[in-house]
């Protein structure tokens, strides 16, 4: 690091913290505080287990260490409780929160590990967790003083169980979104194929925009611990695999969501990269992936959607951007409710007049949006019966490959006579629900598999990247 960088960050740290910094001219440590989210449908609770000081240097922006972008089912803060002031603060979502909408909560209390990242102050600091209240606004749930000096404080001393590759260097992570790819399920022997997959899949992601055009704010690292059989558990169909952070399919019953409830294991290998966000790649060739928005998202590497896969749950977890699709079955309950969502590309249009990405509606365009919706929903009654008796009868994989194609294309025979199809409105069906939610477009990559984000959801991404590399603008 050159000593005007070096220095450029120590300016932005004092303005960032207040707190007085070690004569050395260095980048802040990393600091995480290990929790566990514990409850059931009705309640929940937070409770302390462990503060770790990482083994690498903050990689994150210290001139935009407050979140401004309303993202997230959560909310963390960094507080100095002398003065009251918020150090540092992010949105983000929670497998917890996901979990306790299912079935099961409903009967069942849980516990699910998570983490809270930030730089490393030199004095106490107070964390508050903040939840979204029933009017969407964040409510403090909790909170915790932590002292970094205290004498249960892991410094993390330990080797790297792998070496971080570097797969594209774009500068000094302070300026930088760093996306670590994580493997899980690759042989000593598939080392090679690991590699080749990163590359494929991260080259994919930056020639899709956003990221297209941005691709000079991203670093990419890849690491993997080698297993000792290939691929990763899917319960459904016996498959049980020893992998390194247990990522699995089968979550929360679904057989296409594949995620890991491994928290500690994954931070700990995680920790050896510079990361903000992780994307993991199993190496298996069933369709399915995950996104949880600030967490990680995952993606199976050998199915032939692995693109698509890639790339729309990076952007559940990198923007916080909702599903579209309303016809495929999930995991979680409907509600009646239909609370403005705090995605960026869904709304429940309390207020047609204030369509939140008004700015791209054009003169004219009827709100809500005309489409064949009636025509979609039927096709799609069938579609989904066909694919849930491929899966029931464990299909080769390349039968579900084909039913994707055959509904892709469809799909876009079916929407391409629409005179609304290239428009931005508000079309009613999105958030897993087929009334009361509106997506901004008929298609994107967050409403079925083709390769492109609709406008605002790159807006959203742009968003997200400039939290992580711009200075905030005047007045924020």
């Amino acid at each position: 690091m050159s000593r005007s960088a070096s220095f450029r960050r120590i300016v932005l740290l004092v303005l960032a913290l207040s707190l007085p910094l070690p004569a050395v001219a260095v980048a802040p440590a990393t600091l995480r505080v290990d929790l566990m989210h514990t409850g059931n449908a009705s309640s929940e609770s937070y409770s302390l287990e462990r503060v770790v000081i990482e083994p690498l240097p903050w990689p994150g922006l210290i001139a935009r260490s407050l979140d401004d972008s309303n993202r997230g089912v959560d909310r963390f803060e960094v507080i100095d409780p002398k003065t009251g002031a918020v150090l540092y603060s992010r949105g983000y979502s929670t497998i917890f929160g996901e979990w306790r909408s299912t079935d099961e909560a409903q009967t069942l209390a849980r516990g699910f590990q998570e983490s809270l990242r930030f730089p490393m102050p030199e004095h106490p600091v107070r964390i508050r967790v903040l939840h979204r209240d029933a009017g969407n606004a964040f409510a403090e749930a909790w909170r915790v003083d932590i002292d970094p000096a205290a004498l249960d404080v892991i410094h993390e001393l330990r080797l790297a169980p792998a070496k971080p590759i570097a797969i594209r260097t774009s500068g000094d992570s302070a300026d930088k979104v760093d996306l670590l790819i994580i493997g899980d399920g690759y042989t000593a022997a598939e080392s090679g194929k690991f590699d080749a997959d990163v590359r494929r899949l991260s080259d994919h992601l930056f020639s899709v925009s956003p990221f297209k055009e941005r691709a000079q704010d991203f670093n990419v690292w890849a690491l993997t611990v080698p297993t000792r059989e290939s691929g990763i558990s899917r319960p459904s169909t016996g498959t049980h695999r020893d992998s390194a952070i247990n990522t699995r399919y089968d979550i929360f019953g679904s057989e296409r969501y594949v995620l890991t409830l491994d928290n500690r294991a994954l931070r700990e290998l995680a920790q050896y990269a510079p990361y903000e966000f992780i994307e993991i790649l199993v190496n298996n060739e069933t369709y399915g992936g995950g996104g949880i928005f600030g967490q990680f998202s995952t993606a199976a590497a050998s199915n032939d959607w692995a693109n698509y896969l890639f790339v729309h749950e990076f952007g559940h977890h990198f923007a916080g951007l909702a599903d579209e699709y309303f016809t495929s079955a999930v995991a979680y309950n409907s509600s009646d409710a239909r609370t403005e969502p705090w995605e960026p590309n869904a709304t429940a249009l309390k207020d047609p007049a204030k369509l939140k990405w008004r700015q791209h509606v054009k003169a004219g365009t009827p709100v809500p949006t005309p489409w064949p919706k009636a025509e979609f929903e039927a096709f799609q009654k069938v579609n989904q019966a066909n694919r849930v008796a491929l899966r029931k009868a464990n299909r080769p994989e390349s039968e579900m490959s084909a039913l994707f194609t055959a509904e892709r294309d469809h799909t876009n025979e079916l929407f391409a006579g629409s005179p609304n199809r290239d428009l931005i409105g508000a079309f009613e069906g999105a958030n897993y629900e087929a009334t009361g939610y509106y997506r901004p477009a008929m298609q994107c990559i967050m409403f079925s598999r083709i390769d492109s984000f609709c406008q605002v959801c790159q807006d959203g991404i742009s968003e997200i990247i400039d939290l992580y590399t711009r200075p905030a603008a005047p007045g924020k």
